[in-house]
């Protein structure tokens, strides 16, 4: 029975594992949909490269900065762990890695290849994982700390702050120091409409993220003895709301629309397995209006140019989901309890004041030392012709 249970458990997460694998092509086809037509082939490469990437440092350096253990031993050690711990690795793999693709979105098509592949290197094998470490594995004592101030640990069932908020707050000084698209904020104060520029393809990235987030959330039970439909059910309300939010908050634009769901889902991860649906329906509600909000403010107030809006998206709908943990995991409020507003304000904030400084650094850095824009006129004739030499939809064929 203990074999059948260590075999269920390494399939399960390996599902959970391959369902988050297909969250990837999300964010690439919902990048690859926003951004300009002569910019989209680089949106695909840096997904996959970045992932790529991610796993290499992920399994050298990063999985042992979080959870103190490496894979440094021969094949016959790791298979006779049965393969779960293999497969776990697997799995917050593929959360570790969407911070690189949550930062892309924001940086697109004014950013350098290759210095965005060594920051994706130090963010997962470094920045990544130490907060995770502290959130997921108590390292350092902190969550002992928050528990001896508030009475509870920091909660963050699915990653709204651990991986969301983290990679939000990330991408917004790397959006900052890397300055605004050319012409997008004229002198005379005009602000310059750069539409997306594949809807289907925007949209088919949107749901792919949809889809997969359910192996997001549920598989973050780990183990199957731990699944929760109430993780799954909140996390399909809390996808509603977002979406009908977003409907009515950006006018019907098709923009908002899809990307209401994936704001609703960022917020319910840290509460999912706590909330009533009903509160998460509201999470969600609040945070399709939060990215519709502040995307607008941002761009066209603040001129910040966060291509996808990831700094609203996941940097402020994610530190509102570790909030609403707090709130409508609470039992007055209908959720399981076991949760303190005050340990989830104390986490959270952590861990956007620390996914900040990571950004200055690495970015600052990388500014500094190699430079992380692109030049105007390899930005003027786009990514895919400067870095690729091959645009998506290449108009010449060859003549015989």
């Amino acid at each position: 029975m203990e074999a059948l249970k260590q075999g269920a458990d390494a399939l399960f997460i390996l599902l959970g594992g391959i369902m988050v694998l297909a969250m990837h092509a999300g964010f690439a086809f919902l990048e690859l949909g926003t951004v300009r037509k002569k910019n989209q082939v680089n949106a695909l490469v840096k997904i996959l490269v970045d992932f790529s990437v991610s796993t290499v440092v992920y399994f050298a350096v990063g999985y042992g900065v979080a959870y103190g253990t490496h894979f440094f031993v021969g094949a016959g050690e790791l298979a006779a762990r049965n393969g779960y711990e293999l497969v776990k690795f697997f799995f917050l793999l593929t959360f570790a890695a969407a911070i690189p693709a949550i930062i892309s979105g924001g940086i697109a098509e004014r950013a350098r290849f290759w210095p965005q592949l060594i920051a994706t290197a130090v963010i997962v094998g470094l920045v990544y994982p130490f907060f995770e470490g502290i959130a997921w594995n108590r390292h350092f004592g902190v969550q002992d700390w928050i528990k001896g101030l508030t009475g509870e640990d920091f909660h963050d069932f699915a990653g709204s702050i651990v991986v969301h908020a983290v990679g939000g707050w990330l991408a917004l000084p790397a959006v900052l120091l890397l300055g605004a698209r050319s012409n997008r904020y004229r002198k005379d104060g005009a602000v310059s409409a750069h539409p997306p520029s594949n809807i289907p393809f925007l949209a088919l990235g949107a749901w792919i993220l949809t889809v997969g987030w359910f192996g997001f959330n549920v598989m973050s039970a780990q183990t199957l003895d731990k699944i929760s439909g109430l993780v799954a059910v909140n996390s399909l309300m809390a996808m509603v709301g977002g979406t009908l939010a977003a409907l009515a908050a950006g006018r019907n634009d098709p923009g908002f629309v899809h990307n209401g769901p994936l704001a609703g889902l960022v917020a319910v991860c840290a509460g999912s397995d706590l909330m009533h649906p009903l509160g998460a329906l509201v999470v969600g509600a609040v945070a399709g209006a939060i990215f519709v909000g502040m995307f607008t403010v941002a761009q066209n107030r603040w001129k910040i140019d966060d291509v996808l809006g990831v700094w609203p998206l996941h940097g402020l709908c994610g530190l509102w989901g570790g909030l609403a943990a707090g709130l409508f995991g609470s039992t007055a409020l209908g959720g399981l309890g076991g949760v303190s507003l005050a340990a989830q304000a104390i986490g959270s904030l952590l861990g956007v004041a620390w996914a900040v400084v990571g950004g200055l650094l690495v970015y600052g850095g990388l500014k500094l030392l190699v430079g992380i824009r692109l030049s105007p006129e390899e930005e003027f004739e786009g990514a895919d012709l400067a870095v690729h030499r091959i645009s998506a939809t290449p108009e010449r064929e060859v003549s015989w």
